[in-house]
C-alpha cells in the first residue's frame, strides 16, 4: 500500500447508516460495509474492552484509520476506569479526510473524533479526565509497543489485502508486549489466522460476529 492509493479515497454509507471510507486501488473499506458503527461497537468494545475487567486499562489498537474504535473506547470510559490508549497508524488520515468523516457520524462520536484526529501524534493527550491517547506515527513491526498491554483492538485491513500485518513475527510482538490474561479481538475469523494466533500461544475462541455482519470473529487470550 502506498502514497497514491491513500490519498484515492472515498466516503461510502454502510448497512446501518454509519460511514466508512473506501480505498478503490486497495479495494478495501476502513470498516464494515454491513455496519461500521455496529462491527466496531460488537468487536472491539463488547467482545474486547468490556471483556477486560481491570480498572486501569492500556489498551493497543494496530491502525487509527478513522479514529472511530477510539472513539468509542473513550466515551465507553466512567469514573471508575482509566484508560491508556495507544494506537500505531501508519498512513493517517489528511486533516481534510478526518474532517468530512467526523461530519457523517452522529453525536457524540463525531465530536470524539474530531477530538482524537486533532490530538498530536508520537505524544500522550489527555482527552478527559479517563482517558489518555497516544497516537504513533509508523509501522506496528517496527515502532517500539507500550509494556503490559490488557486489550489489543487488532483492525489491520485484511490478510489478502495487508498480508504483512498478519505475520507471526507481528504476533509474536504483541504477545510479548501484553499482560498475562491480556485479549486480542479481531473481525478476521479465518482459520489460518487462529492457527497463528495459536501457534504464537495465545488461547483462540470464536465468537458469534456483529448482528447483520461477519458470522465469527475471534478472540484470542495471552
Amino acid at each position: 500500500m502506498d502514497n497514491a492509493t491513500i490519498q484515492n479515497r472515498r466516503l461510502e454509507q454502510t448497512a446501518d447508516g454509519s460511514s466508512t471510507i473506501y480505498l478503490p486501488d486497495l479495494d478495501e473499506h476502513y470498516h464494515s460495509v454491513k455496519g461500521a458503527l455496529t462491527e466496531s461497537t460488537h468487536i472491539f468494545i463488547n467482545c474486547g474492552l468490556r471483556h477486560c475487567r481491570k480498572s486501569d486499562v492500556t489498551v493497543f489498537e494496530v491502525g487509527f484509520g478513522t479514529g472511530l474504535n477510539a472513539a468509542l473506547t473513550a466515551l465507553s470510559t466512567d469514573n471508575r476506569r482509566l484508560i491508556d490508549y495507544h494506537s500505531v497508524e501508519r498512513y493517517p488520515l489528511s486533516a481534510d479526510d478526518a474532517a468530512a468523516y467526523s461530519r457523517t457520524v452522529e453525536a457524540p462520536v463525531d465530536s470524539m473524533i474530531r477530538q482524537l484526529n486533532a490530538a498530536a501524534w508520537d505524544a500522550p493527550t489527555a482527552v478527559t479526565p479517563q482517558f489518555t491517547i497516544h497516537k504513533i506515527l509508523g509501522d506496528v513491526a517496527t515502532t517500539p509497543l507500550p509494556e503490559g498491554i490488557d486489550v489489543v483492538y487488532f483492525d489491520a485491513f485484511a490478510p489478502e489485502k495487508q498480508p504483512e500485518m498478519w505475520s507471526e513475527s507481528i504476533f509474536i510482538r504483541i504477545y510479548d508486549a501484553m499482560a498475562d490474561g491480556g485479549i486480542l479481538t479481531t473481525y478476521c475469523a479465518k482459520g489460518a489466522v487462529r492457527r497463528l494466533l495459536q501457534s504464537v500461544g495465545f488461547t483462540v475462541e470464536r465468537l458469534p460476529g456483529p448482528p447483520g455482519g461477519k458470522r465469527e470473529i475471534l478472540r484470542a487470550t495471552k
